[in-house]
């Protein structure tokens, strides 16, 4: 590229963020706009999210421009898919889908490839980004001109889509294409984080990013931190746009914000799920079951060996903040779309049942770690070798510290408190990213 060449596209670049700042605080200006009278003063607004901002402003952000739409079963305005509405919006060309893990439509299960192919709906060709890529080819990349994330997320690390979200802000930036969030609540509010900061070492498609298990940000946040962080290489060059919500702050939980809940996956098929799940997710990395193969994944927790109403009194007895555990048994079963093996299949599960008592005091990865030490010291001389899956914990913990604390009998209330500094050191790194109060 000649001198004259990379001037003329540093202008280019500088006029097409200028134009993307541009519509977005008009968009902001909109939603800002338009609050409910005095009359309503006693029932908030429900919440508008980034996608119906940009239909409020006739997709103006996405006239006359090639888009590729990142979107799965969530990306809904009211009861009409994201894709529907941009395939039918005038002066839009949706080119190309990509879906993430479950699919466009949600119709893969758990750690299942999806597989590219043509949506039936729109006639858009559809490309995997959970198969043997995970991230858009330039071949992709070269049929559009800007690349839309629209998915629910639940707020916890190990949930993949954050992930593909990285990977495909890292693919935008190597084509010289803008990437727009649209932005959507953290279902978990903005106020509570939790968890060890992942080290780096342990990176993973389930821990890409040095930040807590929970970590208090939307989508559009989390995506303002990688660019400014660096977490991603290549982002430097990236036109980052993301589209706020209305009415969303950071002390709101899902419950609070008006909307209908969807299941963000198969195994998270409800609002109780999801305020359990980043503590109850610690299941997958043990010699237990996280209660799949069931219709309460991760609400009940259960092994072969274990005694559900010892293990509930001692729980409820250490009165965990938001929760009461109930002795539940259960016989893991495959479920279509949701779990096709199980782990115990057929066999007799004892253990318990999670019920949320008040999920604003609820802290559910310090609630995890008081689950994983009861039955880490449940467990038979024989079973506890075993009990704890290095490898995966270390993942999902994003550390080794956690195997090590529990192996050297640390309580959870120990296990919990060294995290804190990490957490008030990251709670600051954020600031500067945060979109809402």
């Amino acid at each position: 590229m000649t001198e004259r060449q990379v001037s003329g596209e540093s202008v280019r670049r500088k006029a097409n963020r200028f134009a993307f700042f541009v519509l977005g605080m008009a968009i902001l200006a909109g939603c800002a706009g338009s609050t409910a009278g005095p009359e309503a003063s006693h029932t908030p607004p429900r919440v508008r999210i980034g996608a119906e901002a940009l239909a409020d402003d006739d997709y103006a952000l996405l006239a006359g421009k090639r888009v590729g739409l990142i979107a799965n079963h969530t990306s809904m305005i009211d009861s009409v898919h994201l894709a529907d509405r941009l395939h039918e919006a005038p002066g839009v060309t949706l080119a190309a889908l990509f879906g993430p893990e479950h699919g466009l439509r949600g119709d893969a299960a758990a750690g299942e490839h999806v597989e590219s192919g043509r949506d039936e709906r729109t006639g858009v060709p559809i490309y995997s980004l959970y198969g043997s890529r995970r991230k858009p080819s330039p071949e992709e990349m070269a049929s559009i001109d800007v690349l839309v994330f629209d998915i629910q997320d639940v707020g916890a690390r190990f949930y993949t889509y954050i992930s593909t979200m990285g990977l495909a802000m890292q693919a935008a930036a190597e084509a010289g294409v803008p990437f727009v969030v649209l932005d959507r609540p953290n279902p978990l509010g903005g106020e509570h984080v939790e968890g060890f900061v992942l080290d780096m070492a342990h990176t993973s498609f389930v821990g890409a990013y040095p930040i807590p298990v929970t970590h208090g940000l939307t989508v559009g946040e989390l995506a303002r931190m990688i660019q400014g962080e660096g977490w991603v290489e290549g982002l430097e060059s990236l036109v980052l746009h993301v589209v706020p919500m209305a009415g969303w702050t950071r002390g709101m939980l899902w419950s609070e914000t008006g909307l209908s809940w969807r299941p963000t996956s198969p195994n998270i098929p409800d609002l109780e799920t999801a305020l359990v799940y980043p503590g109850t997710c610690f299941f997958e990395a043990v010699e237990a079951s996280e209660g799949r193969g069931t219709r309460e994944p991760f609400k009940m927790v259960g092994a072969t060996w274990a005694n559900g109403r010892r293990l509930a009194d001692t729980l409820n007895a250490l009165a965990i903040p938001g929760l009461h555990f109930d002795p539940a048994e259960f016989i893991p079963q495959p479920i279509a779309g949701m779990a096709t093996s199980p782990r115990f299949e057929g066999e007799a599960v004892r253990g318990v049942r999670l019920t949320v008592t008040d999920a604003h005091a609820l802290r559910p990865v310090a609630a995890g770690m008081h689950l994983v030490e009861a039955f880490y010291r449940m467990a038979p001389t024989a079973e506890r070798a075993s009990f704890l899956n290095a490898n995966w914990l270390s993942r999902l913990a994003g550390t080794t510290r956690l195997e090590a604390q529990l192996r050297a009998g640390e309580t959870a209330d120990q296990i919990v408190a060294s995290w804190k500094e990490d957490v008030a050191a990251f709670k600051v790194l954020r600031t500067p990213y945060l979109l809402y109060p």
